[in-house]
């Protein structure tokens, strides 16, 4: 009886608020304060005082034999253990320190791959910009010049699986970067 009494005379000064809020033109405030002063009386009509009331108890009580009781502590440990261990595996099987169902095979150096952008055909589609006139000249099929013949320390080089950024390098001093 007296939840039921306390609920419903919060709801009171709810509504009391909101409707002074709007009869100073803040509507929206009015609303708000509206809205947050039926909780009490949905809370008690439905039934959820109790409720919380049981879930605060338990919650309680929880709480006094974690601080008391060893077997609860033995379960806290247990919890972190187990944390540990699992983010010590995800660990080493990141770093590759456990082998997942055998030995992985170990790599060797990269295939050697035809340099980005080559046409061997020798004519491009698009044309060049020339930033005198602002606009694309039209180009002419011009024959490509053979690719240079890589020296032997280029070769090397190429050997420690790295290849690929040599082809990177090329494209980049083709453009002047």
């Amino acid at each position: 009886m007296l939840t039921a009494a306390v609920s419903f005379a919060l709801t009171a000064a709810g509504v009391a608020v909101a409707g002074l809020r709007a009869y100073r033109r803040r509507f929206l405030s009015a609303t708000r304060w509206f809205a947050f002063a039926l909780v009490p009386a949905g809370l008690y009509l439905t039934g959820l005082f109790p409720v919380a009331r049981t879930v605060g108890s338990e919650l309680a009580d929880w709480a006094t034999k974690l601080v008391f009781d060893p077997r609860v502590w033995t379960g806290v440990v247990l919890l972190g253990v187990s944390a540990a261990l699992l983010a010590t595996t995800r660990w080493a099987g990141r770093r590759g320190a456990v082998a997942g169902g055998g030995a992985r095979p170990a790599a060797g150096p990269a295939p050697a791959r035809p340099a980005v952008g080559a046409n061997p055909g020798g004519v491009t589609g698009t044309a060049p910009f020339d930033p005198a006139r602002q606009t694309e000249q039209p180009r002419q099929a011009e024959p490509q010049k053979p690719a240079k013949q890589q020296k032997p320390a280029k070769q090397a080089r190429r050997d420690d699986g790295l290849g690929d950024f040599s082809d990177i390098e090329e494209i980049l001093r083709r453009r002047g970067i």
